[in-house]
């Protein structure tokens, strides 16, 4: 832990991610299963999933422009978990298609605002030892993984309808958690006069690093959309398919913990590199070698460099490329450009090709992050900002 940081603010921050990503990991791999049972087919959990991710594309830029005004980051987060919290409360009232429809949208418009305002707390909290943001995060990594192995256990003996309940524990979780964060801390920020935050997105190094990001959340649609649908077929046992899952978040755990030696060791472009080519042999293994369980372990695995150290390199680029004030707007843009935009594409193909042919859709994702790694050599990358 870094010296720069109270070990009672170390644990807040920590137990926050804890919930967010124990949510997801009760999401993720069991929501799709849950709408399965509910009778809805391949092309409507497509549309389901498209729907949740589309909201970030706004949600984030919305709640980030009020968080500005405001000056109030932290309060924003406690709005839209309570907020979330309350809307979801609406899947217990119906099932039906067009009222699951809204519930989702409205409930992911206020829960896609939390996470780009705390990672900036979060980085604020820090104090300048930014290579330590990995070592929070990993709770989160933790939480999911206590919940994808718990639920396929669970679900393997008791019913999938029980799954809204456990998602709205921790949408709770995460409201209460969010009550112990402050956001006092100033981040530190180079500044640029005369700099506008559009003159930053049009710099084609930016451009270039957020088409990069996109393809690489638009390669991760089917697998989140699909993946468990995909091993249900196959057999697998659904305690096997949530080990599985928590297998790919080990491997991003280990590489959380890792993360700020290798920051400081190799280049942001080498991480970049690796992580896409390795992305790209994931969903190649997933898609030719789904039946072989061991060769499915390795792709697992690879969710450390397709998720983990992906991401670990993202925010520390948004972090070095939208200096002069513009770090909460950089996350928000990130955020809705790849994982609402990105991710709600990807979704959104993966439910069109399901039903035409499974494979296809993973071979899909394989491309998606050919034409990352061809762009990923437009980008220049920044030197490390210094504080003030």
């Amino acid at each position: 832990m870094s010296s720069s940081i109270a070990p009672a603010t170390y644990w807040r921050l920590s137990s926050f991610y804890f919930f967010y990503f124990a949510l997801l990991g009760a999401w993720l791999p069991f929501w799709p299963l849950y709408l399965q049972d509910l009778g809805f087919d391949a092309e409507a959990i497509g549309y389901m999933t498209a729907l949740l991710m589309a909201t970030k594309i706004i949600a984030p830029n919305i709640w980030s422009w009020v968080a500005d005004v405001a000056d109030q980051r932290m309060r924003m987060v406690r709005y839209g978990s309570l907020l979330a919290f309350i809307v979801f409360l609406g899947v217990f009232v119906s099932q039906q298609f067009w009222w699951m429809a809204f519930i989702i949208t409205a409930y992911s418009f206020f829960w896609n605002a939390v996470l780009p305002q705390f990672e900036v707390v979060t980085l604020a909290c820090l104090g300048g030892r930014f290579n330590r943001y990995s070592q929070i995060r990993l709770w989160g990594s933790v939480g999911f993984i206590v919940a994808v192995a718990g639920l396929g256990v669970y679900f393997d003996y008791f019913a999938i309808s029980a799954l809204p309940w456990f998602i709205a524990l921790c949408l709770l979780g995460v409201w209460l958690c969010s009550l112990l964060v402050t956001d006092k801390h100033k981040t530190p920020q180079v500044k640029v006069h005369g700099q506008s935050f559009l003159s930053v997105v049009k710099n084609p190094s930016v451009i270039a690093f957020l088409l990069t990001c996109f393809l690489l959340q638009l390669s991760h649609g089917p697998y989140y959309t699909f993946f468990s649908v995909y091993l249900e077929g196959y057999d697998y046992s659904r305690a096997l398919i949530g080990f599985l899952w928590s297998f790919g978040v080990i491997a991003e755990v280990a590489v959380f913990i890792v993360m700020h030696k290798l920051l400081a060791r190799f280049s942001l472009k080498s991480i970049l590199l690796v992580s896409l080519i390795l992305s790209v042999i994931r969903w190649v293994l997933i898609a030719y070698y789904v039946e072989n369980v061991w060769l499915l372990l390795i792709a697992q695995s690879l969710h450390a460099a397709s998720f983990g150290s992906f991401h670990a390199y993202a925010v520390e680029m948004v972090r070095r490329l939208f200096v002069d004030g513009f770090q909460v707007q950089g996350m928000a843009l990130y955020s809705s450009l790849s994982y609402g935009g990105g991710g709600a594409l990807g979704a959104m193909l993966s439910g069109w090709l399901w039903d035409v042919n499974a494979q296809l859709t993973f071979l899909m994702a394989a491309v998606a992050c050919v034409l990352a790694i061809v762009i990923s050599f437009f980008i220049n990358y920044p030197r490390e900002p210094s504080s003030v």
